[in-house]
């Protein structure tokens, strides 16, 4: 009896070993993906302040360009004004010389002289006066406008090429698109499937469907034909105008039979979900709720699958702003999407839930069709 007690303590010990191993293992690896993502996250700050930096160095320089070409017309014009200023000046002179000719009450032989030859002098003066305006037209000194649209263009292409690679992320999620259509033999009897498989509608009258094992019959749930285990995947769901909605992905083993709440996206651990209720947006797993901290009605939804680093991640399309991520760790089987409508609530949520298809650059498909199970 000693003995064999010695050797469980023995036995256990080394469990114990093992454990403690694995414990340290697995700490060094966090601390190796920690310092790792420090590492990425430095280098991508840093290329984006040398963007900056080149942006403002470029920003500098075409300033600089149209100032100089600024304090060149303003410099010209300065001295077309002096040459009026001056004309001016000479003929406030003549004026003021001719007053006092005219207010002298005894007339002086040079005063006649003044007047001997008026036309003359009036000829002289327009002609003067005629040649400053021709010389000093504002039309003559302009910018080179020619340039500027050039630079303008530049710029509005540069910012056209920046737009379409920002958000940097949108195009590496996006070019993990992949290919996904709904299962009609899954879908609730009330939800009409489109031809494509690539929408659900909700219909107050309930199909007459075979009831098969796979089919969801209380919850308005429909899941897609393909499933993936591994490698990244991304799709994105129209939801246009509904005010109700929820969509995720699933294992093929989600419940499709009876009340039981595992059957709702999110309530069991076979499926994870965004939900959009009541103007209220809530991320669902295993039952628990995560309430998100958005009001705005979003009008497509993307979800993205990273089976290496076994995540879930929710994101709004448009900008790729992330709603909320479930990190899992692994994951034990293909995983699906899966959507519903909801009901059409007197009409305000009547409009169907849509896949956005996209071209899928890697088909890493489970191989075989969802499981009929429950």
């Amino acid at each position: 009896m000693p003995e064999t007690v010695e050797k469980h303590q023995e036995c256990l010990k080394k469990q114990r070993e093992a454990v403690k191993y694995r414990l340290k293992k697995l700490a060094a690896r966090q601390s190796e993906i920690t310092k790792k993502s420090s590492v990425i996250r430095e280098n991508i700050i840093l290329k984006y302040q040398e963007i900056q930096a080149a942006l403002d160095e470029d920003l500098r320089i075409t300033l600089s360009h149209l100032e100089m070409e600024e304090r060149a017309a303003v410099s010209a014009l300065d001295g077309l004004m002096e040459r009026n200023c001056s004309l001016i000046q000479e003929i406030e002179q003549d004026l003021a010389r001719l007053t006092v000719a005219l207010d002298q009450t005894d007339t002086e032989p040079d005063t006649m002289s003044f007047f001997s030859y008026p036309d003359q002098q009036d000829t002289e003066s327009v002609d003067r006066v005629v040649n400053m305006l021709n010389g000093t037209d504002p039309s003559s000194v302009s910018l080179d406008e020619v340039k500027a649209d050039q630079i303008l263009s530049l710029t509005n292409n540069m910012l056209l090429l920046i737009c379409s690679q920002t958000p940097i992320i949108k195009n590496l999620i996006k070019s993990y698109s992949s290919e996904m259509s709904l299962d009609p033999e899954t879908a609730h009897p009330k939800l009409i499937i489109s031809p494509k498989g690539d929408s659900a509608t909700y219909t107050d009258t309930w199909q007459q469907l075979p009831d098969l094992p796979g089919r969801f019959d209380t919850t308005l749930n429909v899941i897609s034909s393909q499933g993936y285990s591994f490698g990244r995947h991304y799709w994105e769901i129209d939801v246009t105008g509904k005010t109700y909605w929820e969509l995720g992905v699933t294992y093929p083993t989600i419940p499709r039979k009876g009340t039981t709440e595992d059957c709702w996206l999110g309530r069991g651990d076979e499926s994870w979900c965004v939900e959009f209720f009541d103007g209220e947006y809530t991320a669902w797993h295993g039952g628990v709720p995560h309430q998100l901290p958005f009001t705005k009605r979003f009008c497509r939804i993307g979800v993205f699958c990273n089976f290496p680093a076994g995540s879930v991640m929710f994101l709004e399309a448009d900008n790729m702003t992330p709603l909320f991520s479930f990190c899992t760790g692994t994951f034990s089987d293909c995983l699906h999407l899966a959507l519903c409508p909801g009901h059409d609530h007197s009409g305000t949520n009547a409009k169907p839930i849509s896949i956005c298809n996209g071209t899928s650059p890697t088909r890493d498909l489970c191989g075989v069709a969802p499981q009929k199970s429950f």
